[in-house]
């Protein structure tokens, strides 16, 4: 409103806020900022008014002076997937707080990226790029980037190369999956089970490979023979006609460790409900990821453990990190696996 008691006309402006709080147009421009200092007295004070007034600092203003457009594009394969879409809102949620916005990218069935939704993507010209698809490498993005480096969810595995350091410059988030994996497979062994089958996830998933040769090498070294695999594609439908075929095409298995939870939920429903199979007591099952479904009781499944929150914290601080040493060279952050143990093993 104006003095007069009427309502402002046109688009409240960060001047109208600063003469009605009595303070300087920084301060107002402060006040939107969670980064920067401000007394919180004088901060609620500028967003109250601010509020008052219908006042929203206009974007692409502030992306001009500060060089940053606070939106950060998001990568992924798959955005109903049960652990994709809580990792989803995970970051989101996070980055909100810390005063982004994100910008949602979906790769092709094969992981791979449309250059022309990644041409779409720079012209927002965004803070950061966090790739959850290995498909979409360092060399593609860097062609449609200008200052922003993007992030990898990296998962390093027996045998693989450590290539960070080659090509365009990007962060990493490294997701250690042994410690989860020998836990589980001790687990499995201490229980008896020698015949270890593999319900695969997608064959192009890099995240998958890894978990199946970090699977080999741990069973290896423990003297087990090698896992059977019994290709899925992480989807429930694909995991319970992989069981299925595992025991009438095959010799069964003492124990299954599938590649995740919701493939895991298949199995366990394959076993219990069409082969007349008892869990834990005929065949064990370990799981992936730890998604929120995972302890309902008709599950109450066993799975080495992504901590989610853990995980969303790491990227925003890669992210964080980066806008304040943009010439730093490539980050990394760590992350580790460990076993929940719940009801389908014992």
């Amino acid at each position: 409103m104006d003095d007069d008691g009427s309502m402002t006309r046109g688009r409240a402006t960060a001047e109208m806020v600063a003469q009605r709080a009595k303070v300087s147009r920084v301060a107002v421009s402060r006040a939107f900022n969670p980064h920067t200092s401000l007394k919180p007295e004088k901060r609620e004070l500028i967003l109250r008014i601010a509020q008052e007034l219908n006042y929203t600092p206009d974007r692409a203003a502030r992306a001009l002076v500060s060089g940053r457009s606070h939106l950060v594009g998001v990568i992924v394969p798959d955005v109903c997937s049960h652990w994709e879409s809580q990792e989803i809102d995970a970051l989101t949620t996070a980055l909100q707080n810390e005063g982004f916005a994100t910008l949602l990218f979906k790769t092709r069935t094969d992981y791979s990226m449309d250059e022309k939704l990644l041409a779409y993507m720079r012209g927002f010209n965004p803070d950061s790029v966090i790739a959850f698809v290995e498909n979409v490498k360092p060399t593609t993005l860097a062609r449609f980037l200008d200052r922003a480096v993007p992030i990898y969810v990296h998962y390093p595995h027996p045998g693989s190369v450590d290539n960070g350091d080659t090509g365009p410059l990007h962060d990493r988030l490294n997701v250690l999956q042994r410690a989860g994996v020998e836990q589980a497979v001790a687990l499995l062994q201490g229980y008896g089970a020698r015949r270890i089958a593999y319900v695969s996830g997608v064959s192009k998933s890099r995240a998958n490979t890894a978990r199946e040769q970090m699977l080999r090498t741990v069973m290896a070294e423990r003297g087990l023979p090698p896992p059977i695999i019994a290709p899925s594609d992480y989807s429930y439908d694909k995991a319970y006609a992989a069981t299925l075929d595992l025991f009438r095409l095959g010799a069964g298995a003492d124990a299954i460790f599938a590649a995740n939870d919701v493939g895991a939920f298949g199995v366990l429903d394959a076993l219990r409900h069409e082969l007349g199979l008892r869990v834990p007591e005929d065949v064990k099952v370990v799981g992936f990821d730890d998604i929120a479904q995972s302890h309902w009781k008709s599950y109450n499944l066993t799975t080495v453990k992504f901590d989610l929150e853990e995980r969303v914290r790491a990227l925003v601080r890669l992210i964080l990190r980066r806008l304040n040493n943009p010439e730093a060279p490539a980050l990394q952050e760590t992350l580790q696996t460990r076993l929940v143990v719940r009801g389908t093993v014992g």
